[in-house]
């Protein structure tokens, strides 16, 4: 038995709905997202909807963590962006070296 399967038995559930995912790209998300969720239960014990059903978190608090995730995105862009940076460089330099010994 998988730990989604164990957590719901633990919360009732007795079934899932599934899907058939035409975009392969489409059923690779939701299988994030699932595991995302897997992951969060595990560590914090709650789902999102719990914690908006029981008050755990206020409009605030959901506004705050809402900025802070695309403040990390925008950082995680800008850190991609040096990377492809210098791997382009690194690819001209390599040409450069190569280009010269056929010379």
């Amino acid at each position: 038995m998988s730990d989604r399967e164990i957590m719901d038995a633990k919360k009732g559930i007795t079934s899932r709905k599934e899907y058939g995912f035409r975009d392969p790209v489409v059923r690779h998300v939701v299988d994030k997202f699932v595991s995302r969720s897997d992951v969060g239960f595990e560590k914090y014990g709650s789902t999102l909807d719990d914690e908006r059903r029981l008050k755990m978190k206020g409009l605030t608090k959901y506004l705050n963590d809402i900025q802070e995730e695309l403040m990390d995105a925008v950082l995680y862009i800008q850190a991609a962006r040096e990377e492809l940076r210098d791997l382009s460089e690194e690819a001209l330099i390599d040409k450069f070296r190569y280009d010269e010994k056929e010379i």
